[in-house]
């Protein structure tokens, strides 16, 4: 009887282990409740039967607010969700012998006011959200979004650098993919780096990089996708309060002034948002030295000291209307118009080989840019459960872009000796791009964690380019036919994808698989060209896989293949000869250039320290390369598929609260480049690196400041390299008659006062340096207004099309000689 009493009393403490041994797995999703975004490091507390002083399990949701608790046991339990100035969110679950994971869902968390008005939230908003195929860098967490550009913010965002002539570069490529509230402005595709220069970060909320994009987006960009959404949230649930916010803003400094203006809000069913904004910047003093040798022993030297200004104005409007419960229309107009002029005196000389002793001249250049551009979109979107979950979108988007280019150039008289022909010139450019885009879209659930979307794309183009070509003979222009050319160039793009994403306890998996049709028909009204038709197509996987080491932890690998159409730019093959020592022209047989990145990542969060690292490799074997030789005593560039290309990249973002009240943050990249053309014969290879070094600091009296230091090293091309550069940025703000009123006064300087760029280049029969020396030195006051009846944003329409179908650019961006920084 013993020996029975020992064995039940043996079995049923096994029983017992056995059953409180036995781990579940609670997870799920904090968003707000009005914006459907994530809740970052809100405390997750796990209690045994009812609310107690000792909870059973801890821990924080991640960075966009999902969740995944172990815990131990069986029977009911009580999970809770805390966050400063948020309202608790309480669920009951209850936990069975067999485990297993229960997914609590979406769950949304609202604003505690009462907590709000009795306590000073101190706690920092982290700056920066951290996925493997994607980062997010919130700018108005950022105190320096009341004073700076969006370029200027551009320098602190991870996997993007801007140089010292404001080029831009994602992923270290030039080539990238611009959206705007994730619909493309070819606007900013084109001329990104004057655009985010005349643009107040007070009117960006965050600026998104996705450096893996999926088989959604289109496969143009090598670098990937660098999306800017504007200051207003676009949610996805209709918020049933009514109400409006926005601000006014104007800057003022050296380098010029800006002014702009915001509103969101809503009216029943009925959301809306506006931005507008214009700026006057301008940069003097700007000197360009160049000196060239050619194998014939001769040598040019040339000299300019010019001026630029730049006025920029942008202004945008969104409409969102709730039909019903599982359904929505949205519309959006916008407008940008961009110009710049660019005057000086250069002076250039000509000596050694057939020249002899040589001879020099001078001579008066003004250059004047405007582009402008149009677009407009209306999306309808069908939703077919409550979850949201399962939708239908049909989009449409149109967009115009024409802009005009002259160029005048005066000589002085000219001294006795010169042999090379010199008149004086006009010539003008005027370019239109026109497209029309259809896109429908299906998402669907296939599955517990599985997710399927599929859609179709048809893209209309059509582009024109008439540069004409005048001789000033006695003070008049006459039409010089042999140099002008018209150009005309349609496009037809009909694309197709499929992608499959799911989740599977820790492991996430993302597989797609995309095809783009091209047709192309290219024709030459004037001009020596030859018309031409050819259509291609091109097969785009994508893959990434990520796996949750742990709460604030993952690790991921991702592939995706990009391809590069040349546009009309690069295929365009007028010669422009308005500098006598130079011709430059595009070439119509360019083939679509194609990419493959491979890539390892780690994020590592918490509520205080977040640290991002990733493995790079990309490649390419026929890159579109802008190239130069000597032709006489002409500098000829031109473009070919003629480089094969190999780039590894090790790049770090770490982002450190050390108090509620003081943040360090750093970005580092270090690349090796290996770049060759056997057409030319030509091999270049070295490293290149990036450093920037942020401190942020609140004083008493709600005193911000921040210090931005950094620079990077020479870039690398095929036949040369560009300089690095160097910058110092600080910023003083506070906020006065209860954050109506802000105040913001900023100071930017390069170390060496100026920047200083050099430029090397080479050929088998010539060698080209170039010296620019830009003065930097700015500061600028800026004022902001904030008015409203309501704290919050309201969700605007974005556009569900997200192509852009842009030209490969040159590195230049449209930044000219010396644009240096502006306002």
């Amino acid at each position: 009887m013993r020996k029975y009493k020992l064995f039940v009393t043996f079995g049923l403490l096994t029983m017992s282990v056995a059953v409180h041994g036995q781990t579940s797995t609670i997870s799920g999703v904090l968003l707000d409740s009005l914006t459907h975004e994530g809740e970052p490091y809100a405390t997750v507390r796990v209690y045994k039967g009812k609310k107690s002083d000792k909870p059973v399990a801890m821990s924080v949701t991640a960075i966009d607010g999902k969740f995944s608790q172990q815990v131990t046991g069986q029977g009911n339990f009580l999970v809770s969700f805390t966050a400063m100035g948020r309202k608790e969110v309480l669920r009951k679950v209850q936990l069975t012998a067999t485990g297993g994971v229960i997914d609590l869902g979406q769950l949304l968390v609202q604003d505690d006011t009462k907590q709000l008005k009795g306590v000073e939230v101190v706690a920092q908003k982290p700056l920066v959200k951290m996925e493997t195929d994607k980062m997010s860098y919130d700018v108005q967490a950022d105190n320096d979004a009341k004073t700076n550009t969006v370029l200027d913010m551009l320098r602190k965002v991870p996997m993007v650098t801007v140089d010292g002539q404001d080029n831009i570069s994602v992923n270290g490529q030039s080539s990238f993919k611009v959206y705007v509230d994730g619909k493309p402005n070819v606007m900013f595709s084109s001329n990104p780096s004057q655009i985010f220069k005349s643009m107040p970060a007070s009117a960006v909320k965050s600026i998104e990089v996705v450096t893996n994009p999926g088989a959604k987006y289109d496969a143009e960009g090598t670098g990937g996708v660098l999306n800017i959404i504007m200051n207003r949230v676009n949610g996805k649930s209709a918020v049933n309060m009514n109400g409006y916010n926005g601000n006014l803003a104007i800057s003022v400094g050296n380098k010029g002034w800006r002014s702009s203006g915001f509103l969101s809000g809503q009216q029943g069913k009925l959301t809306y948002s506006a931005n507008i904004m214009y700026s006057g910047g301008k940069s003097k003093g700007t000197v360009t030295e160049m000196s060239r040798t050619a194998s014939d022993g001769s040598r040019m030297d040339y000299r300019q000291k010019g001026n630029t200004h730049i006025p920029f104005t942008m202004g945008n409007l969104n409409l969102g209307y709730e039909l019903d419960s599982m359904s929505n229309i949205g519309a959006s107009i916008g407008l940008t118009s961009f110009a710049m002029k660019n005057d000086g005196h250069p002076m250039t000389t000509f000596s050694g080989g057939p020249y002899g002793t040589g001879f020099s001249y001078g001579n008066e250049m003004t250059m004047k840019n405007k582009n402008t551009s149009f677009n407009g979109s209306i999306d309808y979107q069908r939703f077919f459960n409550k979850a949201r979950t399962s939708s239908l979108t049909l989009s449409y988007l149109f967009s115009t872009t024409p802009a005009e280019n002259t160029n005048l150039r005066v000589y002085d008289p000219l001294p006795a000796g010169v042999t090379i022909p010199l008149k004086d010139l006009y010539s003008e450019a005027k370019t239109r791009g026109t497209e029309h885009t259809v896109q429908v879209d299906y998402t669907t659930p296939i599955g517990k964690g599985q997710t399927l979307s599929t859609g179709l794309k048809f893209i209309a183009r059509r582009n024109s380019s008439d540069s004409k070509f005048y001789d000033i003979v006695s003070g008049a222009n006459v039409y010089n036919a042999n140099n002008s050319v018209n150009y005309r160039n349609t496009q037809s793009i009909l694309a197709e994808y499929a992608e499959y994403a799911a989740t599977m306890g820790k492991l996430g998996a993302k597989l797609g698989l995309r095809y783009e049709h091209t047709w192309e028909n290219v024709k030459f009204i004037v001009g020596p060209g030859a018309n031409f038709k050819k259509h291609y197509g091109n097969l785009v996987p994508s893959a990434s896989l990520t796996y949750n080491l742990s709460a604030g932890m993952n690790l991921g690998v991702n592939y995706s293949m990009r391809i590069s159409r040349p546009g009309i730019s690069y295929l365009n093959p007028y010669h422009d000869i308005s500098n006598p020592t130079a011709d430059s022209y595009g070439n119509p047989d360019l083939q679509v250039e194609k990419s493959h990145n491979i890539k390892v990542v780690f994020n590592s969060f918490t509520p205080k320290f977040m640290i991002n690292v990733t493995l790079g490799e990309n490649f390419a074997n026929n890159q579109i390369e802008q190239y130069s030789f000597m032709h006489g005593s002409i500098l000829n560039t031109t473009y070919g598929n003629i480089v094969k290309s190999r780039w590894t990249n090790f790049s770090s973002f770490m982002n450190y609260a050390i108090t509620n009240k003081t943040r360090l943050m750093l970005t580092a990249n270090v690349d090796y480049g290996d770049i060759r053309s056997e057409q030319l014969n030509a091999h270049n290879y070295g490293w290149q690196a990036t450093t920037f070094l942020g401190v942020q600091q609140t004083f008493p009296w709600d005193l911000k400041w921040s210090m931005f230091v950094g620079g990077m090293t020479k870039k690398y091309s095929l036949q040369g390299y560009n300089g690095g550069f160097n910058m110092f940025n600080t910023t003083l703000s506070k906020s006065l008659i209860k954050d109506k009123l802000d105040l913001s006064l900023m100071y930017f300087v390069p170390f060496t006062g100026k920047i200083k760029i050099n430029q090397y280049s080479h050929g088998a029969d010539f060698e080209n340096r170039m010296n620019i020396s830009i003065p930097a030195q700015m500061i600028s006051f800026t004022l902001t207004w904030n008015f409203g009846n309501t704290k919050k944003q309201y969700q605007s329409h974005e556009t569900k099309i997200t192509n852009d179908f842009q030209e490969k650019k040159n590195d230049q961006q449209m930044n000219g000689m010396g644009m240096g920084v502006g306002m």
